[in-house]
């Protein structure tokens, strides 16, 4: 059964009265081009934080915690190889995450629930991914995109976490931050909020940087972002039939391929990276 497991110690004062109860944690940590993850494999469901923000919030933190820009739950779910529960830096639960589905499935090899392949269930949906003989390296299956909105120069799209793609030039110089923060806090994104990414057309591939609802910040790559990206690219330059796209963001490289025909995006696989990091336990 699962190896990862929640302990508890009572401690007691003086008097023998229960004054404290520590849970020790054991946890995962995996990246997938710098999207970095905490992972739990809560098979045996003794993941006591599902419904707590401010725990996982504080386990995220990259000061008082492990650190990482989401953390992800594994459980078994009938008919799937497993389930993926995701909760964004900020506690809350949250919408699809590309780099993230591809961590949690060279996960589930790791923990030998799969081999090669798997299917398991999101926020989105079903999702099916292949996974090297290695572990390191995941093409994973993304939904179908059958509307591309547009905002002034920019469009907007939903790839299991909805995006906003704004083409630029410099990109290296871009403040990511501070412009990316403007916009999702704008009036017509603040309620709900969105991921706000900038790319800059380098003519054999597209260099991308990404502010993440959430995290509220930058970070070093995002699969739904670059999925969306490529999307909006392929529609603006008018290109049919099967495209692949390479994809570079700060934290390295990524792919994104997909059949579009004018209207609507299918077969959409995103591949990269997914690397375990390390393993360690947290007192909370």
């Amino acid at each position: 059964m699962a190896d990862i497991v929640v302990k508890r110690t009572e401690l007691f004062n003086h008097s023998g009265s229960l004054y404290n109860l520590i849970m020790h944690l054991n946890f995962y940590k995996y990246e997938g081009a710098g999207n970095d993850f905490i992972l739990i494999d809560n098979r045996n469901q003794s993941f006591p934080l599902v419904n707590k923000p401010d725990a996982i919030k504080k386990l995220c933190d990259r000061h008082f915690g492990i650190g990482a820009d989401g953390l992800m739950v594994l459980q078994l779910k009938e008919g799937y190889d497993f389930e993926m529960l995701y909760f964004n830096a900020d506690g809350k639960a949250g919408s699809m995450c590309g780099n993230g589905g591809r961590c949690i499935a060279a996960f589930a090899k790791h923990l030998e629930i799969v081999s090669s392949e798997t299917t398991f269930l999101a926020v989105d949906g079903s999702h099916y991914a292949k996974i090297s003989e290695n572990g390191n390296w995941v093409s994973l299956q993304m939904i179908d995109v059958n509307r591309i909105l547009t905002d002034g120069e920019a469009f907007v799209l939903n790839t299991g976490s909805p995006h906003y793609v704004l083409s630029v030039k410099d990109i290296e110089n871009k403040d990511v931050y501070h412009e990316g923060k403007t916009i999702r806090n704008n009036d017509t994104y603040k309620a709900e909020g969105i991921n706000v990414n900038f790319v800059e057309d380098l003519g054999d591939h597209y260099f991308v940087r990404t502010f993440e609802r959430g995290v509220e910040d930058e970070t070093f790559a995002c699969g739904t972002g670059v999925t969306a990206v490529a999307m909006t690219m392929a529609k603006k330059k008018g290109l049919r039939g099967k495209i692949h796209s390479v994809i570079k963001v700060k934290g390295g490289n990524l792919k994104v391929n997909f059949n579009f025909d004018g209207t609507s995006f299918r077969n959409v696989f995103l591949e990269g990276p997914a690397r375990f990091v390390f393993l360690g336990t947290i007192d909370i």
